[in-house]
């Protein structure tokens, strides 16, 4: 015979050579040639023989409480209102003590999280093994495919979904104003001349779901449309047609990819030349044309000059002949103009010297 003590917060289970007898609860008890098995019930119950063998005692039955969760399902337990570990796929049993226990069950066999379960908990590190989440941006939008086929369209915002073989992918789209560069075509025009030249467009994606669902890689196709719009427009004219165009191509450009730009659910807003590289030989005859033309055009400036300084001094010369004072000032400022270039003067003569100066400067009356 032995004496048992269990104490406050603990159960005892009696067994019998291996068979389960009776339940023991706070007190002093003593026993004869029997096993005892004590539990902290503020702690999972686990059964040192099947559980529904035990389950057929009700006093034990009523003490416990059970929890099953399926294959496909996973239960959150709660301790006291916090989140304390979850549950797979199983049978549990709990003591009903001073603990509040909750459980929350989820059925992961879908992707819809549908339960009562905040962001908080979803985004735990107990629970995010079980949670795959997708976080579209601000300037984003998303098309969301289950199993390959289109489910939702997915606006800003973080979403979650249960993890499990369901196959779930997802297409973003960046809503902004994108730019779109086309560099180095290599264009023949009309009359055979080669040019390499760089443009760009902007555009913005306008339905998404043209965009992804009824197109493969837009971007590449928006750039092709470009490309063949651009060449079919060089093409078309000889070298000097084009330069003397070139303000129509960006809206002949857009004209033209406006349709196919519309099929691929994007809008294109504006389309521009960055430059027309020319080869070697194009570049340097341009060159000499250009020289040419403005060793005309300075040729042409002088000889209108010369003309108007001509004239004046035709004009000039008849008024002096006219008027003898007029004559005699202008005598008087080229003297003054020469004396500002002398620093002194020096004068050696007769007594006829003066006479002489005065001859010069002196009108005679």
């Amino acid at each position: 015979m032995k004496n048992v003590k269990v104490n406050a917060y603990q159960v005892a289970l009696v067994f019998k050579r291996g068979v389960y007898q009776r339940m023991l609860k706070e007190g002093n008890y003593w026993l004869w040639n029997e096993d005892v098995y004590m539990y902290d019930v503020t702690k999972p119950f686990t059964a040192p023989i099947e559980l529904n063998i035990l389950l057929q005692d009700a006093e034990l039955a009523d003490a416990l409480q059970v929890v099953e969760v399926k294959d496909n399902e996973i239960a959150l337990q709660y301790e006291n209102g916090f989140l304390k570990t979850v549950l797979t796929a199983g049978r549990y049993a709990f003591w009903k003590s001073v603990m509040k226990l909750e459980f929350v069950k989820a059925d992961i066999s879908k992707i819809e999280i549908t339960e009562a379960i905040d962001r908080a908990t979803l985004q735990s590190k107990l629970v995010a093994p079980y949670v795959r989440s997708i976080n579209v941006e601000s300037y984003e939008k998303a098309v969301l495919l289950v199993d390959g086929k289109y489910a939702q369209m997915l606006q800003p915002g973080i979403y979650f979904f249960w993890r499990n073989n369901i196959t779930v992918a997802m297409s973003r789209v960046d809503m902004r104003m994108q730019q779109l560069e086309i560099n180095g075509q290599e264009i023949l025009t009309k009359d055979k001349a080669a040019l390499r030249m760089n443009a760009w467009a902007q555009y913005k994606v306008n339905d998404i779901e043209k965009a992804v669902l009824k197109n493969k890689e837009y971007d590449k196709q928006l750039y092709v449309a470009f490309q063949l719009a651009l060449r079919e427009y060089v093409a078309g004219y000889n070298f000097d047609e084009l330069l003397e165009k070139k303000e129509s191509i960006a809206p002949f450009i857009l004209q033209s990819v406006k349709e196919k730009a519309e099929a691929l659910g994007v809008e294109v807003s504006s389309f521009g030349i960055r430059d027309i590289v020319l080869p070697g030989d194009v570049k340097e005859i341009m060159n000499r044309v250009l020289v040419a033309e403005k060793t005309a055009q300075a040729n042409t400036i002088m000889r209108r000059e010369e003309t108007a300084s001509t004239r004046s001094l035709l004009n000039t010369a008849k008024l002096m002949e006219e008027n003898a004072m007029l004559w005699k000032l202008k005598e008087m400022e080229y003297v003054e103009k020469i004396a500002e270039k002398i620093s002194n003067i020096s004068v050696s003569g007769n007594g006829a010297l003066v006479e002489q100066l005065k001859q010069i400067f002196v009108p005679q009356k």
